[in-house]
Parts: structure tokens; C-alpha cells; sequence
């Protein structure tokens, strides 16, 4: 069974910066684009960015010019880089792979809670 691992979450104050990482369980090319998603609390879930195989990238609005996705093949793992943080950035943040084929993103993370407080 896939799984996604992620970690590199925490408490931040606002302005501050912090860095999710992603290592599945198996090869990150295995899936055609991998994503993050953030769910706030009494909130949807909502994507955040989200990178593909050829490592082209889409970001949210919100969070354009503040957070970079990139991925390390060599060492299986994708990030999340996330500077300039604010508190409507707080939200458990969650992995999340799309194999080649689907349109859905079928594998997900447990989440790591982000939480940006002064």
C-alpha cells in the first residue's frame, strides 16, 4: 500500500518561513503530478500547488510569490517551501499523488498541522 509521508510542519509566527516535505513510499515517478492540499479548520480543503512529472507547477492565488513546490528525484521527496507566512495560512497541510492515467489524486497523507500565531 502507497503511503505519504510528510513532515516539516510546526508553529511559526507570522512573516516566518517553514519547509513541508513529501517522501512516498515508492518511486516519485511513479505519478504524473503530486500535490499540496491544506484543509483550515471548518474549512474546505483546498489546493495549495501542486508539480508534475516534467515539473511544471500550479499555485493557488493565495499563495502565489509566497510558496515554491519542487521535487528532488533523487531523493524521492517533494517540498513545499513556504515564506512570508500568515495566519489564514494556518491548516493541516496534505501530500498528495496522482498516478499516471487518473484524474484524481488518489494517494494522500496523514497532514502536518501548520499553524502561523504570534
Amino acid at each position: 500500500q502507497v503511503q505519504l509521508v510528510e513532515s516539516g510542519g510546526g508553529l511559526v509566527q507570522p512573516g516566518g518561513s517553514l519547509r513541508l516535505t513529501c517522501v512516498p513510499s515508492e518511486s516519485i515517478f511513479n505519478f504524473a503530478a503530486m500535490g499540496w492540499y491544506r484543509q483550515a479548520p471548518g474549512k474546505q480543503r483546498e489546493l495549495a500547488a501542486i508539480i508534475t512529472i516534467g515539473g511544471s507547477t500550479t499555485y493557488t492565488d493565495v499563495v502565489k510569490g509566497r510558496f515554491t513546490i519542487s521535487r528532488d528525484n533523487a531523493k524521492n521527496a517533494v517540498y513545499l517551501q513556504m515564506n512570508s507566512l500568515k495566519p489564514e495560512d494556518t491548516a493541516v497541510y496534505y501530500c498528495a499523488g496522482r498516478r499516471r492515467g487518473s484524474a484524481d489524486y488518489d494517494y494522500w497523507g496523514q497532514g502536518t498541522q501548520v499553524t502561523v500565531s504570534s
